[in-house]
Parts: C-alpha cells; sequence; structure tokens
C-alpha cells in the first residue's frame, strides 16, 4: 500500500484529512501491520534545533488508539502540520496518528481492534493476568468495547507500540483521546494544568491501559488529551492553542523548571469516565 492509497483511504474516512496535509505528514511504515494488513504508520523528526546544554527531550505522540474517536486522528495530522516550527525542532519526534487503522476504517468506525480487543486495556500492566479479565467482568460488566484480550500484547498494533516504547525510549508519551474534554496524566514530574481549553481531571488507572503501563509501570510520563467531540474536530484556533500550551510545557519541563501547575484549577469528577 503506497502514500496515494493511504491518503484515499484517510480521505475518504476524515474530512479534515485532506489529500496535502496527509501527503505533507510525510509517515512512513513503522514496520507493523494491523490484523487487517493496514500499515502503522509514523514519522520520525529528529531534533533540528536541539539544546546546546542536553540531548533534546524524546515524545512520543500518538492518536486513534480508539478507532472510534475520529478527532484523535484528525488533529494529529494537524499538528505534523506544524512539527518543523523553531519551538517544536527543539524536541526529536515519534508520531504514529493511526494507532489502529482497522477500528478507523471498519464501516462505522469502534473503539476495538479488527480482533474485538481494546488496545488501551492489552498492555503488560503488572498483574494483568489476575486483574484485567476480572476487571473487564465485574466493573466494565463485560463490555465488548473494553474487552482486554487474551492476554498482554496479544494485538499487533500494542506490540508495535510497546517495542517503540523499547526503542525510542520516549521522555514523554501524548495520547489523544476523545471525547471528555479533559487532560489526564500518569507518572511523574509536574503535569499541565491545561492545553487550551482542557483542563487537568486525573481518571485513575485501568488494568493493561497505556497510562498505566507507561506512567506507573515505567515511570514515564503518559498525557492523555480527551478531545471534547469524536468526530467534530475543535475550530482551528483551539487546534493550535492546544500545541501552543503542549510545547510550552515539554520546554518546562526539559528545563527542569519546577512549577506547582499541576496543583491548581484540578477539575473533579464524582464518577470519572474511562478513556
Amino acid at each position: 500500500m503506497d502514500e496515494d492509497e493511504w491518503c484515499s483511504r484517510l480521505g475518504a474516512k476524515l474530512a479534515s484529512v485532506t489529500r496535502p496535509l496527509c501527503e505533507r505528514a510525510a509517515l512512513v511504515p513503522a514496520g507493523a501491520a494491523s490484523h487487517q494488513g493496514f500499515p502503522i504508520l509514523v514519522r520520525r523528526v529528529p531534533a533540528t534545533q536541539p539544546p546546546a546544554d542536553r540531548e533534546p527531550m524524546r515524545i512520543l505522540l500518538l492518536g486513534g488508539i480508539h478507532g472510534d474517536e475520529l478527532t484523535s486522528v484528525s488533529i494529529v495530522f494537524q499538528w505534523l502540520d506544524l512539527i518543523d516550527s523553531p519551538q517544536a525542532a527543539q524536541f526529536h519526534w515519534h508520531v504514529a496518528p493511526v494507532l489502529n487503522p482497522d477500528g478507523l476504517f471498519s464501516a462505522k468506525p469502534q473503539r476495538m481492534n479488527a480482533r474485538g480487543v481494546d488496545l488501551n486495556r492489552n498492555f503488560p500492566t503488572p498483574g494483568w493476568k489476575e486483574d484485567a479479565k476480572d476487571y473487564w467482568v465485574k466493573r466494565a460488566r463485560r463490555d465488548p468495547r473494553r474487552f482486554p484480550g487474551e492476554a498482554p500484547l496479544s494485538e499487533p498494533e500494542s506490540r508495535w507500540l510497546h517495542e517503540e516504547i523499547e526503542r525510542f525510549r520516549p521522555d514523554v508519551v501524548i495520547s489523544v483521546h476523545a471525547p471528555f474534554g479533559i487532560l489526564d496524566f500518569d507518572g511523574p514530574k509536574n503535569p499541565p494544568r491545561r492545553f487550551g481549553r482542557l483542563y487537568l481531571n486525573r481518571l485513575g488507572v485501568y488494568p493493561g491501559s497505556l497510562g498505566n503501563y507507561g506512567g506507573m509501570h515505567k515511570n514515564m510520563p503518559v498525557i492523555t488529551i480527551e478531545l471534547p467531540n469524536a468526530t467534530t474536530m475543535p475550530p482551528r484556533e483551539e487546534v493550535e492553542r492546544i500545541w501552543r500550551d503542549m510545547l510550552a510545557w515539554l520546554e518546562r519541563t526539559a528545563e527542569g523548571k519546577a512549577s506547582d501547575e499541576g496543583k491548581d484549577e484540578v477539575v473533579e469528577s464524582e464518577a470519572p469516565p474511562e478513556h
């Protein structure tokens, strides 16, 4: 499958990912494919303006872990259009905007992959074999949209991401979801208070989730951006504002500046939704 076919299929599914935008993303096959054979696409962008006094931070940016969260894919394509800016150029980026292509390209986009597994419950968190199925049965009430799979990393998509984390060793993982309109954060360092109009609201951790695996087990900060709507993109100014706030937080974090920004204005919910 070549770039022309990738961009045709993406454009047919996502009105906001035009052919020129898709082509400018300059994605290449990552060396892994979904169950249905669609390649996982990635762009690797070395730091072209690295800091003089330290190694550039490594950022892993992900979209489309859940195939029915269309905006989580589209916004990553829009950010790829901004990734050559001077502020972004101080970081080393690996970007995978469509981690679950089979879910996205289903006749009706679905959260799970082609085998009915929720990829965001399939990562090898401690105690997965004891906890993941138990949580799915007792807490998720066997919701098929949240089925964790028969074993951790049973799916090619989650295996690729696990291997990419081991290879790239990111300093921060940023995973885009929808539709709860908040920021979630797992792991060390001071969390961001807000990106754009999205305020910090820690949702907790779940067996097999990327936040649990990366933030709690690997001690690697994981930011989950929950856009307000899964099918309607935020206005362009908000897309750019989230991006600018993200870069500013990454810059402060890279410089090691102490900040209490994550301690204030945390939005609490009585029954946090599962992302």
